[in-house]
Parts: C-alpha cells; structure tokens; sequence
C-alpha cells in the first residue's frame, strides 16, 4: 500500500470496526474498480494508506486476505 491522500470521489463497499482498534481498513469503490484503504489512527494523526485500483475479483480476493490476516 502506499501513502495517499484520500480519494474525493470513493463508495466505501465495505469496511472493518474503527472503533476496536486504532487500525481500520475499508473496501472502497471509485470509477468502477475497486481499493482498500487502510487507515491508522495510532499516532498522533490519522495514517492513510491505499492499494492500487484493481478489478472487481482481485480486490475482493485482497479484501478477503486482508480480513484473514494473510495479507502483506
């Protein structure tokens, strides 16, 4: 992932609890592919990171390694 700035114009898909931990990831929508958005609230601002757009089933593939922890 790389360090972005927030997308203006993004639907977010899906997304995990912001609220248990410091460490959120979102599957987000945009010009018809699809990117994950990690967002890191454990410093003192926000750290937002972003995944390159990708077509529908390798970014819910991503998605899915993501929330089993077997993403790098």
């Amino acid at each position: 992932m790389r360090e972005t700035k927030r997308t203006v114009r993004a639907r977010v898909v899906a997304h995990t609890c912001d609220q248990c931990a410091p460490l959120a990831y979102e599957l987000c929508a945009s010009g018809g592919l699809l990117f994950i958005r990690r967002t890191d609230r454990g410093g003192n601002r926000p750290e937002i990171r972003e995944t390159e757009r990708l077509p529908d089933a390798r970014a819910r593939r991503l998605w899915l390694d993501v929330l089993l922890g077997r993403a790098r």
